[in-house]
């Protein structure tokens, strides 16, 4: 019998325990690694034919009919390739995909001012800043009205780092609206935001918000439709009818910014928050992109925004003057004197006729009430303007007054604003 040393049972040991080991590797495993390959190369296969299937067919957006814009070619936001978002949701696709075609055409707008210093001498100094969407390849972009509001010079960064000089093209206060424009160097394409429209939007409906908030360029936040018809008081004389209401978070510095919908067309500009802390809250407002489009037409045409007014003095109606005058009402617009030979006259308005002393000011009493104009209620002075907001000189409204405790409705030509205004 041959005996083996110690050394060589180990040896002997380790080599078998080795070919048992070669042995399953070379015919157990490959067919393991093979199968979960597979498995790996048919959930991507099941991926990309799920993102092939979802995937919108895409198309362009229906072109602005009231505006002659030049806008840049768009394809729809969902015909990137979904291959490279193959991780993603549909819903982060979705958002990831109107950024990247979109955050370039929204711009970084900064202004500046003039301020007197100790020796009583006007300085240049840094003011606010906010956004702006380019709508028109020639440079125009609409933003809010209080972003530039008192600015001496406004200068639009675009976000290729790039910044350029911008002129103010005409601003509309009522609407908080204004268009600024700016010269692109030659050859330079822009990219261009389609504006869509306000009209069938839905409380529930998801948008998307771009813009600079604290001065943080491009920024994405997302959110739904919160509310619709918002009236919204935005001075002592302008209320904003049908504003947008939305919990994307809007800060400062977003204001001017476009509200998207997920066809990246803009349904509204986003204009101000509610806030008692000066943050998000979520509760934002935009102005509604009809609105715009109409404004915007006739701020690039004329500078301005032309409307039409009732050619008379009227008074808001405030409690002492109700007591004073015995009022059968206790709100409305109370005429005061009309234009001689003017449209309110012409249409049977009658003013007042005994003259009292309010202040600094002569109040006639005894004319018509206006109670409500082109069917709205004006129980104020704002809602007078709001109620006239969409409507030019020339044009006929249904005007209803109280004369003598009875109620009637008059037909009334309007007459131009701000030729009265001027007068």
């Amino acid at each position: 019998m041959k005996f083996y040393s110690r050394r060589q049972v180990l040896f002997f040991c380790f080599l078998s325990g080795l070919i048992v080991i070669l042995f399953f590797l070379g015919i157990g495993l490959p067919g393991s690694f093979a199968s979960k390959k597979a498995g790996r190369d048919g959930a991507e296969a099941a991926l990309a034919s799920e993102a092939g299937e979802n995937q919108d067919p895409g198309g362009k957006p229906e072109p602005a009919v009231a505006l002659e814009l030049r806008q840049s070619e768009y394809a729809h936001p969902l015909t990137l390739n979904t291959a490279d978002l193959v991780p993603y949701t549909e819903d982060e696709r979705e958002n990831i995909s109107i950024y990247e075609q979109l955050n370039s055409a929204v711009v970084n707008i900064t202004t500046e001012t003039i301020a007197i210093n100790w020796f009583l001498e006007p300085v240049p100094q840094e003011g606010g800043s906010g956004s702006g969407s380019i709508i028109d390849t020639r440079g125009y972009v609409l933003t809010n009205n209080h972003v530039i509001d008192n600015a001496t010079k406004v200068f639009i960064n675009l976000a290729d780092g790039s910044q350029y000089e911008g002129t103010l093209v005409g601003t509309d206060p009522e609407n908080d609206i204004a268009v600024l424009k700016f010269d692109p160097p030659r050859g330079v394409g822009l990219r261009t935001i389609p504006f869509g429209s306000s009209d069938n939007l839905k409380v529930g409906q998801k948008v998307l918000a771009i813009g600079n908030p604290f001065a943080l360029e491009r920024t994405l936040t997302v959110g739904i439709v919160s509310g619709l018809g918002r009236p919204i008081q935005t001075s002592r004389q302008h209320v904003i009818r049908d504003m947008i209401q939305t919990d994307a978070s809007i800060n400062p510095g977003n204001s001017g910014g476009p509200l998207l919908d997920t066809l990246g067309r803009m349904i509204g500009i986003n204009t101000m928050i509610y806030s008692p802390s000066g943050g998000s809250v979520g509760i934002g407002f935009a102005v509604p992109v009809n609105t715009a489009k109409r404004v915007v037409a006739e701020l690039i045409q004329y500078g301005k925004v032309r409307r039409g007014w009732i050619d008379a003095t009227v008074v808001q109606l405030f409690p002492s003057l109700v007591r004073y005058a015995k009022l059968p009402v206790n709100s409305g617009l109370l005429v005061s004197r009309t234009k001689r030979n003017g449209f309110a006259e012409k249409a049977g308005i009658r003013q007042g006729s005994e003259p009292v002393q309010y202040g600094r000011s002569v109040i006639y009493l005894g004319g018509d009430i206006i109670t409500s104009v082109d069917g709205m209620e004006t129980n104020t002075l704002a809602d007078l303007s709001s109620a006239l907001e969409d409507n030019k000189p020339g044009e006929k409204v249904r005007v209803e007054i109280l004369r003598g405790g009875r109620s009637s409705v008059l037909d009334l030509t309007l007459a131009d604003r701000e030729e009265l205004l001027s007068q």
